[in-house]
């Protein structure tokens, strides 16, 4: 494959046309349409649907300049830092976060970010969805207890974990009579559940019976302390409710850790913005514990 072809593809693609292209980097538009026509045939697939006023990509094309442009993004960025006789960061550093942690947190560590590294544009997407990395253009993904991925690496950097809390003026249960509960999600019907938590007496099981369904566990916190029921909810988001006497601390949830992970492509490597970035969150949370993301919870 012609590299220059490549690149002058990825210009025309990006710019959404030849004579933008060409207006933006000083070359030919005959040269630009040359390479283009050159690389569809070196290729034999017509990468772009070129119209009387328009150009569109065609599917081969859209995947070819999704897979390529951030690569060669990279060379360039590359090649500028070893011109430059140094590996500062620079660039677009794209990150797909969760929705929790995004809330409570990643609008101040952007911040911090940016004004300690001026040169690199950080852009945060914020989506509870698995995306395709290298399919959507991102350099790194935060993701809560993710799957197991052959194409991805990564480090953890918070652990959390679910309790059962509720406002000191709702009434432990006894038996099993069941306790009005406030849970995440549409849920299917107002159904009755058992709940086990364990805490200073050992293991017990409490029946619950939804009495709200919330989307947001802001939402869900915010209902619990209003006295609605009882929640369960990551103990970074209610530390601060119980050291002030606002909620009540009922149990521990029995189940896995909730571990938040940072993640990029195996087979990509590291780039200076990533490293920088990663290093960044371990500065903010040097133990992972939940209260040093407490800390960022107004």
């Amino acid at each position: 494959m012609d590299f220059l072809a490549l690149t002058d593809f990825n210009l025309v693609a990006r710019h959404g046309g030849f004579g933008r292209a060409a207006r933006d980097s000083g070359r030919p538009k005959a040269t630009l349409s040359r390479r283009v026509a050159d690389l569809e045939r070196g290729l034999d697939l017509r990468l772009f649907e070129r119209g009387a006023r328009t150009l569109k990509l065609t599917e081969e094309g859209r995947a070819l300049y999704e897979r390529t442009s951030v690569l060669l993004t990279e060379i360039d960025e590359t090649a500028a830092a070893i011109a430059s006789g140094g590996g500062a960061p620079r660039g677009r550093l794209r990150v797909s976060a969760p929705l929790l942690f995004s809330q409570t947190a990643m609008g101040k560590l952007a911040a911090g970010f940016a004004a300690k590294y001026g040169d690199v544009r950080l852009e945060v997407t914020t989506e509870d969805r698995a995306v395709d990395m290298v399919e959507e253009g991102y350099d790194l993904v935060i993701r809560v207890n993710p799957d197991p991925d052959a194409r991805l690496v990564g480090r953890v950097f918070l652990r959390d974990r679910l309790v059962v809390v509720a406002a000191p003026e709702l009434t432990r249960p006894k038996g099993t009579v069941p306790v009005p509960a406030v849970v995440r999600g549409g849920g299917t019907g107002d159904q009755k559940s058992m709940w086990e938590m364990t805490g200073a007496s050992g293991t017990r099981r409490i029946a619950v019976e939804p009495v709200l369904h919330l989307s947001s566990l802001f939402m869900v916190r915010d209902a619990v302390r209003a006295g609605v029921g009882v929640a369960r909810l990551p103990l970074s988001l209610v530390t601060h409710d119980l050291a002030a006497g606002k909620l009540v601390h009922w149990g521990d949830v029995e189940g896995p850790e909730i571990a938040l992970w940072a993640l990029y492509p195996s087979r990509r490597l590291l780039s200076t913005r990533v490293s920088v970035f990663l290093d960044f969150l371990k500065e903010a949370f040097p133990t992972g514990s939940p209260d040093e993301l407490a800390a960022f919870i107004d």
